[in-house]
């Protein structure tokens, strides 16, 4: 992975209105931390750093003029509603190093008509040198019947790479999708538990009292006694 350089600043300004005011203009505050130093607060241009994060597990140049920190990202805080990144955390890395991260998984191909493909893990945690981290690793279903599953062990990694993850956890697993019956009596069940009553349709209730009139009981009740 290519390392993308950032020019920052240093911060020496803190609080909630600092942090207002830095965002207002465009930038995100950001603590890079690690390796027993004392954490460095910095400010990085926001649209560069969106751009940079838009790369799985970016490999960053933190340029501070005097001095450069490599660094990872390892939380992103983000505006619930704009998206828009309020704050990072970086980790300090050095070259050679090894870190765990989490990296993703993509599924490719198709499976045998009418089953479902089931994602039970969106990325899997890998020990990886911190300049060589994997963006994502690719999976393929195609063909796959009802039954097949992979699991972090299928899954090809490249030369330094080694699981951080149980090699039997699941991360695909094949399934028959439901019948229209299945389907329905799932429904049921649900509504069931949930105390939800339907009313009866017209239809429903004239097929009960056609089935009422045909019965014996329903025969007795309507005749008279002989006089």
């Amino acid at each position: 992975m290519a390392e993308i350089k950032i020019a920052a600043e240093a911060r020496t300004e803190f609080g909630k209105g600092a942090a207002r005011r830095i965002r207002r203009a465009d930038n995100v505050p950001a603590v890079l931390y690690g390796h027993g130093s004392e954490p460095v607060h910095v400010t990085l241009p926001g649209h560069q750093l969106m751009l940079a994060l838009k790369n799985s597990n970016a490999l960053l140049t933190i340029d501070l003029g005097t001095e450069q920190h490599l660094a990872i990202p390892k939380q992103i805080q983000r505006d619930p509603i704009k998206g828009f990144i309020d704050h990072a955390d970086l980790l300090i890395v050095k070259k050679g190093e090894k870190v765990t991260v989490d990296v993703r998984i993509h599924v490719v191909g198709e499976a045998i008509s009418g089953n479902l493909v089931i994602t039970e893990n969106n990325t899997i945690a890998v020990e990886a040198e911190a300049t060589h981290i994997p963006e994502s690793f690719e999976v393929s279903v195609e063909g796959f019947d009802a039954g097949d599953q992979i699991h972090a062990r299928d899954i090809v990694l490249p030369s330094g790479s080694t699981l951080a993850v149980d090699e039997d956890l699941l991360i695909v697993n094949i399934t028959a999708a439901p019948t229209a019956e299945q389907l329905e009596a799932e429904l049921a069940e649900a509504e069931a538990e949930a105390g939800i009553e339907h009313e009866a349709t017209d239809a429903e209730e004239a097929e009960a009292e056609a089935d009422a009139e045909g019965s014996p009981e329903g025969d007795a009740a309507e005749s008279t006694p002989d006089e």
